[in-house]
């Protein structure tokens, strides 16, 4: 890492959310275990949500329970989640109510997994490395709510806060997507090689996002 980047990383960290940037060809780099260090989406949604779809890739080696993707409201600090308490498994958590997904355990490849859920039926879709796993069922007719405070690589236990450093994720972070409709298996496929059909609320090409603590942006 060079002078530049470094003086980047800093003022990002002090001077706050930098602006959307085109990611494609970058991932976040979380070292170690931190109590602290996160990655702040940026992004303010305006309408509670009654769909919604987000889709990330991780590499890890962890065995240990690491959180993901954590949405907050002030009201539900759960109120969407996408935790792996353990290698084979990932927990999704709507309005603090959540379903597993058996998946195969896969240490040091990289996973690319998308969670879509509907209000009016409650329906959960989720894709495992673009194939789709059988559909479950979680809060129907629930509305997820807004403002909310959006994290990578933390478990939030309260807006904006709350960590467990036994919670939080070491590894990269890539393609991030999420938007407030579902999606095909197709368009899971095309959001895997961050070349989405439908335009997202926020995604990897113009990514609006706040690193803080030791997180790093490297290609």
């Amino acid at each position: 890492m060079g002078p530049l980047w470094l003086c980047l990383l800093i003022l990002t960290a002090v001077l706050g959310p930098t602006a959307p940037q085109d990611l494609s060809s970058s991932v976040f780099v979380f070292p170690q275990e931190s109590q602290s260090a996160h990655v702040q989406v940026t992004a303010k949604l305006e309408k509670p949500l009654n769909n919604f779809t987000v889709c990330l890739k991780s590499y890890t080696d962890l065995t240990r329970p690491y959180s993901l993707f954590s949405y907050a409201t002030r009201k539900e600090s759960n109120e969407i989640l996408l935790f792996k308490p353990k290698p084979g498994q990932y927990d999704f958590n709507v309005g603090n109510q959540f379903l597993s997904f058996t998946v195969p355990e896969i240490l040091g490849g990289t996973q690319h997994v998308c969670v879509s859920w509907e209000s009016s039926t409650g329906i959960v879709s989720f894709w495992f490395n673009g194939n789709p796993w059988p559909r479950k069922g979680l809060q129907k007719g629930y509305m997820v709510g807004v403002p909310a405070s959006i994290l990578l690589g933390q478990d939030q236990d309260s807006f904006g806060g709350g960590f467990d450093a036994k919670q939080s994720f070491v590894g990269e972070i890539s393609s991030v997507y999420m938007w407030d409709t579902g999606i095909s298996t197709s368009e899971v496929v095309s959001a895997m090689y961050d070349s989405p059909v439908q335009t997202p609320i926020f995604g990897w090409k113009n990514f609006p996002y706040k690193i803080v603590s030791e997180v790093y942006l490297k290609p």
